[in-house]
């Protein structure tokens, strides 16, 4: 019997993993103060965040397949499941969750995740039954088309008790502007799965659409619906989603005027977002915080970013449908953020995604990924920062090291080095050296399913055809002597031959 004492002792101790919550600095607003604490530590690029409001846990994904717990009375981390069949490479894997508890009846956990048959990808929506943080019984609602990158996506419950699930355009644009496809969609879906009766499109899953790739969903007052997403190579986009709304992709981008004037497309109507950044930030997860537990947040959108490795706090207008103030916090401080979540009591909770395919310099740290916490305080602890006002004017300085800062090293690195097998190195390249016009067409329109010295490249490069003669030719110039290269500068009238 002591034994066995012994034995549950140890698997109770060995089962979960202990984080001690400590402070890390403090965060001064106008009015108030905020800890920063960190409230678990080593995890493996944590994805969504879910609050179990019954037992005071936080449920979330890691991308590789693990769903775990946060025990917020004990600081302990636990292993619920691990999802099985979860293809995970780049961008795919266990991504968007939507936790159900109603007051009443069965709970819920819905949860996306990719999944590979032969060569074909697959974005599925699972639900699980919940209870008291663990899962069961999985159930297949819907299996729609996936890729290596563009699979969204994020899952919310509305008000109304209906599944909204954002998909991305699984990497072929012209999904998002098919409505008989469930690709670059707003899908509004019953908690079994069937259709709702009252769907805009009688028979359809559509709510919305005319996406690119949504990694933030959220619901704020008066039931209205925000999305975060990621643009091509210019316009990241908060959308407020209304139904038979055509948010434009790929015809239009953010507040940009359409790429192509035809007599058809000046019959189709496109709704533009409230809110759009160029140079792109990558925007992730997405929050309303409504609570006047930190009043300058209250009746604001909170955003974590990927590119631009912050937390963004973007104030609404009293009716919610315009974004009237933008703050940056954290910025290049705690690396790539990739979901964020309010609790009841106005904490906010936010994890970051350093140990994903894409770690910015400096990252991944010893002890990431990281769950943190903000939370009001009177005490002033550790480093002091303060909440940056942003604008989103583009990059006024015709100069190729900040273009290429704001445009490029995101991808190919600030050393040129790129990712091996998704962006290929500047460093010493053949292209970057020889003739100037494949260079210039490349970074101009793009390039796609590329092969270099043997080694295919799955991620696309955007076309920058937007940027200035003079910025495209700055950039071309900062590339070619640089990064170990020893090629000539052009002019902007050789550039401008080139077109």
């Amino acid at each position: 019997m002591r034994q066995l004492l012994i034995i549950y002792i140890l698997l109770i101790t060995f089962s979960c993993k202990r984080n001690e919550e400590h402070i890390l600095s403090t965060v001064v607003l106008e009015n108030s103060k905020l800890a920063l604490s960190s409230v678990a530590d080593s995890l493996d690029v944590p994805w969504d965040l879910q609050y179990d409001k019954a037992n005071n846990y936080i449920i979330f994904s890691e991308i590789k397949g693990n769903i775990k717990k946060l025990d917020l009375n004990k600081g302990s981390v636990q292993l619920i499941k691990t999802i099985p069949n979860v293809f995970q490479q780049r961008t795919t894997g266990l991504l968007g969750m939507a936790l159900y508890q109603p007051q009443k009846g069965e709970q819920y956990l819905f949860l996306s995740h990719t999944s590979k048959n032969e060569d074909k990808i697959y974005s599925n929506l699972y639900r699980y039954i919940y209870k008291d943080g663990s899962i069961e019984n999985p159930k297949l609602l819907l299996q729609i088309p996936g890729n290596t990158g563009h699979n969204g996506s994020r899952i919310i419950i509305g008000n109304d008790k209906k599944i909204y699930w954002a998909t991305g355009d699984a990497a072929i644009d012209a999904n998002a502007q098919d409505i008989t496809k469930l690709n670059g969609k707003i899908l509004r879906i019953n908690l079994d799965g069937s259709t709702p009766d009252d769907n805009p499109i009688p028979r359809s899953y559509v709510y919305a659409w005319g996406f690119r790739n949504m990694q933030g969903l959220t619901q704020g007052e008066n039931s209205l619906i925000y999305t975060s997403e990621h643009g091509d190579a210019v316009e990241d986009e908060i959308n407020l989603v209304q139904p038979l709304h055509n948010y434009g992709w790929p015809l239009i981008e953010g507040k940009n005027p359409p790429k192509k004037e035809t007599d058809s497309m000046k019959a189709v109507s496109f709704t533009t977002p409230i809110h759009s950044w160029t140079p792109v930030i990558a925007p992730a997860g997405l929050a309303y915080y409504g609570n006047t537990k930190i009043p300058e947040w209250n009746k604001s959108l909170i955003l974590t970013t990927l590119k631009s490795q912050s937390l963004r706090i973007l104030k609404l207008s009293e009716d919610g449908r315009t974004i009237i103030g933008e703050h940056t916090l954290f910025k290049d401080y705690l690396g790539r953020l990739r979901s964020v979540l309010v609790l009841p009591n106005g904490d906010v909770y936010f994890c970051s995604s350093n140990r994903d395919w894409n770690p910015q310099k400096g990252f991944p740290k010893p002890t990431d990924d990281r769950i943190y916490k903000l939370s009001r305080t009177e005490k002033e602890v550790g480093e002091i920062i303060r909440a940056v006002k942003t604008t989103t004017s583009p990059v006024d300085e015709v100069s190729g090291k900040t273009l290429y800062e704001a445009y490029c090293a995101s991808c190919h690195k600030a050393d040129g080095k790129g990712i091996t097998g998704t962006f290929p190195s500047l460093e010493k390249s053949a292209t970057v050296n020889g003739d100037f016009k494949t260079l210039s067409q490349i970074i101009l329109n793009g390039l796609k399913d590329k092969t270099i010295n043997g080694v295919k490249y799955d991620a696309p490069m955007p076309a920058f055809n937007f940027l200035k003669d003079e910025e495209a030719t700055a950039i071309i110039n900062y590339i070619r002597t640089n990064f170990k290269n020893q090629a000539s500068t052009i002019t902007t009238n050789q550039l401008k031959q080139t077109k």
